[in-house]
């Protein structure tokens, strides 16, 4: 059952964090931050896998729209990471909550490095911290380039490195649909999948927002990830953080990509 889950990897995306301008949409962090200290404090431990540095380092520097040169970029994520950890390290705070920020690349764990980040961790949450990832966009310079950089993957990654117990993706729809709902008002949500089948695929179609670069098909990698791994992955609205009371509560709500046993 999705309620009795200890150990969860919750991810959350630009469009979440931010306005469409790039700036903090403080209304939905305060919920989040709120809702999620709440959460920890019933006695699950929390992994926080957070987007949003490139979009509020271009608000910061006064920049309309996401930059094509890979240094502006490299630029931006350094500025908006020293805003995105100082909002969390306030915000957690308020509510006696610790946090500590973890940067990471696909090589660092993906080679002998990752028992050296599993380490750090693990020693975070045992000292009842709550770790506060994202990727490492000042160095991980080549996702910037292709402009598929996106973090639904390293949440994934990181739940199989710390076996969690779940994966939750708040995306800025409900779920994944049978069709695009922006474009069909008869699509219908998909609560369970069971199976990432073909159809499953070509159902996620579809890019991100201007300044996430994510979209449905990023989460499905996701889920795969995780459940090959015998990790549950839930999608839902991160627009409304209470969400997440919904899914510990033990009500339906969202996709749930169903693994089954972990390996």
């Amino acid at each position: 059952m999705v309620m009795d889950k200890k150990r969860v990897v919750v991810k959350v995306g630009t469009s979440t964090l931010t306005h469409p301008s790039g700036s903090f949409n403080l209304r939905h962090i305060e919920s989040l931050v709120k809702t999620l200290s709440d959460i920890r404090n019933s006695g699950r431990e929390i992994i926080l896998v957070t987007s949003g540095a490139i979009g509020l380092g271009m608000a910061k520097l006064g920049l309309r729209e996401r930059p094509k040169d890979t240094p502006t970029k490299q630029a931006c994520a350094a500025v908006g990471q020293c805003e995105l950890m100082n909002m969390y390290d306030r915000l957690f705070g308020s509510y006696n909550i610790t946090v500590a920020q973890v940067l990471l690349t696909k090589y660092v764990i993906s080679d002998e490095r990752k028992d050296n980040v599993l380490n750090a961790l693990e020693r975070i949450i045992a000292a009842g911290a709550v770790p506060i990832v994202n990727e490492n966009d000042v160095v991980a310079i080549d996702e910037l380039e292709l402009e598929v950089g996106e973090n639904d993957s390293l949440a994934a990654t990181v739940a199989v490195l710390t076996e969690a117990d779940l994966l939750i993706i708040m995306s800025d729809i409900d779920g994944l649909y049978d069709s695009d709902p922006r474009t069909n008002p008869d699509a219908k949500l998909i609560s369970r999948v069971e199976n990432i089948s073909e159809e499953i695929e070509k159902a996620a179609s579809g890019a991100g927002t201007q300044l996430g670069t994510g979209g449905m098909a990023t989460k499905i990698k996701a889920a795969k990830i995780a459940n090959s791994h015998g990790i549950d992955m839930l999608i839902i609205n991160g627009a409304r953080a209470e969400n997440l009371y919904d899914v510990f509560d033990g009500k339906i709500i969202g996709t749930l990509f169903a693994a089954g046993t972990k390996n």
